[in-house]
């Protein structure tokens, strides 16, 4: 730490790799403002998370709403700008974006009514992706941020390959890639980097969600050098490298956490996966 108040915005923080994140971050001393979207049933276990960050003597601030909703986003400013008025000095390090909720129907299919429409494929485009940009617009435009800041997005494989319902997904992941490396240019004069984090096929709620999701995991274990899944802790420990002041240099980049799982041509995997499993027992 260099003596300021060093601030987390986690966008899907109560779950997933922002929960992992909020957890990492927090032991390092950074006070947590996540954004979330919980119904009653889980409410329970957001109270959790949210004394477990307690215990690590730093601010907690939750909201449990839409990110992508304006109000929402001005809601969490207005709150920051209140806090940083009473800690001056006080600045936001890092925005991690890490939402994960869009429309996983196909382009085409029959009947026809079981398609995508363009709400869906509008509303899935502006949460995983557009909203990054607002915030970070809204962040750097009431100086919450400053130089040293990190912009952070998740990205996935999906971004480029193509599986059955994850159309919408899948554009969307593209399109946050090029917002990260537009904002990586723009946001250089004031200090400020952009990076993708292209997590391995992780066992999260949103993955639960994707049909035909347990092919997914087989495969990720087949290819991947380790045979395992990628975990949120994996993916957090990397971002907590990557917040440190050595990192300021790398800029614009998609950055692969899978521990090689990418690299790797299933087709030659396939074959080898029980053999690899049963030699990583």
């Amino acid at each position: 730490m260099d003596g300021q108040r060093l601030y987390a915005v986690i966008l899907g923080a109560s779950s997933g790799f922002g929960k992992a994140t909020a957890l990492q971050l927090a032991q390092q001393g950074y006070h947590i403002v996540g954004v979330h979207l919980d119904r009653a049933a889980t409410l329970p276990q957001v109270e959790e998370l949210k004394q477990q960050l307690r215990s690590y003597n730093v601010r907690v601030l939750f909201f449990n709403r839409n990110a992508a909703d304006p109000q929402c986003r001005q809601e969490v400013i207005a709150a920051l700008k209140e806090e940083f008025a009473e800690y001056p000095g006080s600045t936001v390090r890092v925005l991690l974006h890490s939402l994960a909720f869009g429309t996983l129907l196909p382009f085409v299919a029959e009947p026809p009514q079981e398609v995508v429409t363009q709400k869906r494929l509008e509303m899935t485009l502006d949460v995983m992706a557009n909203s990054l940009v607002y915030w970070t617009q809204d962040l750097v435009r009431e100086r919450l941020m400053g130089r040293g800041g990190r912009i952070l997005a998740m990205t996935s494989a999906g971004s480029e390959r193509v599986i059955p319902m994850y159309g919408a997904v899948s554009a969307a992941k593209a399109a946050l890639e090029s917002y990260v490396r537009q904002l990586a240019l723009e946001l250089a004069p004031y200090g400020i980097t952009a990076n993708a984090i292209r997590a391995g096929v992780t066992d999260t709620p949103a993955l639960r969600r994707i049909p035909g999701n347990d092919i997914l995991i087989e495969n990720a274990i087949a290819r991947n050098p380790y045979h395992r899944l990628t975990t949120p802790e994996d993916v957090a420990r990397i971002i907590s490298l990557l917040v440190r002041p050595e990192a300021d240099w790398i800029n614009g980049a998609i950055i692969g956490a899978d521990g090689g799982e990418n690299i790797v041509d299933i087709t030659w995997w396939k074959p080898h996966a029980a053999e690899g499993a049963q030699s990583n027992q």
